[in-house]
């Protein structure tokens, strides 16, 4: 079973996610930026790189004896098999890794994920012992149509409803509206202060522990935005997609979430929300 995440209060996650990018010779520089630049970083801050399958080994081998944790984009509903391409989570986790993504808007999208599938990878990390980063988002026409609410219950539920109490506690989760995803423009704070507290409502109804869970922000995380938007209430942190694989960027979005460890007020004059 996978390790509980830590309770959100006096402490912030914040996840890369890579992406299909990557090469071993800048990733290399990156993740030694990283490494070095995070040592000196609030202990209440929690740091994660998703990295694509071909580079969890090196992952392993360069952050092994840092603060930041590794894990994958995405994982197989299967455990084995004959299923040719796939990646399980037992494979994953024998890379060190803690965590895995599931459910990210370009998988529903891209590759015709729907919310039961999810639901079964997200279980599948579980037993593997990994911590799945569970991803769930409205698209601008659901938005518009003001479908948000109804989009979301739905994914999640799914999650929730395949989940027993002790894991669906053991999970994260990430709101990402897919209108705001690499378009460098994130949701207002207001959006995302209400998005967040309908979601940590709706994950209460499934005991407190789970209410505890850590809720990440995700859309267009970037350094001039990110103080703002770790400082609403509700939001536990960051998965955050071009921005990581910038070393000065994304060690400038991790100050900005730890400069909010604790932090209680929603609105503040130098945070542009």
């Amino acid at each position: 079973m996978s390790k509980m995440p830590e309770s959100k209060v006096g402490s912030k996650l914040v996840i890369g996610n890579w992406k299909m990018h990557g090469g071993l010779r800048g990733n290399e520089a990156l993740l030694q930026a990283l490494t070095h630049g995070t040592k000196a970083m609030s202990p209440g801050l929690r740091i994660g790189l998703c990295v694509p399958f071909p580079y969890l080994a090196q992952a392993q081998q360069l952050l092994g004896d840092s603060r930041i944790e590794w894990g994958a984009q995405d994982l197989s509903s299967h455990d084995e098999g004959a299923y040719t391409g796939e990646v399980s989570a037992s494979m994953v986790a024998d890379f060190g890794a803690r965590y895995a993504i599931v459910g990210h808007s370009e998988r529903r999208e891209y590759h015709r994920e729907g919310a039961i599938l999810v639901a079964e990878k997200a279980e599948r990390a579980l037993e593997a012992g990994l911590t799945p980063i569970v991803c769930v988002g409205e698209t601008k026409e659901e938005r518009e149509f003001a479908f948000t609410e109804r989009v979301l219950s739905a994914q999640l539920d799914a999650v929730l409803d395949r989940l027993s109490v002790e894991q669906a506690a053991s999970i994260v989760l990430a709101y990402e509206p897919v209108w705001a995803i690499g378009s460098g423009s994130s949701a207002s704070c207001e959006d995302v202060r209400d998005v967040h507290h309908f979601l940590r409502q709706h994950l209460a109804q499934k005991g407190p522990a789970v209410a505890r869970i850590p809720v990440l922000y995700g859309g267009s995380v970037k350094p001039d935005n990110a103080a703002g938007l770790f400082s609403v209430p509700e939001v536990d942190g960051g998965l955050v997609g071009g921005a990581s694989l910038d070393a000065e960027q994304f060690l400038a979005i991790c100050e900005a979430a730890a400069g909010t460890i604790g932090m209680v007020a929603a609105h503040h004059d130098h945070t542009g929300c």
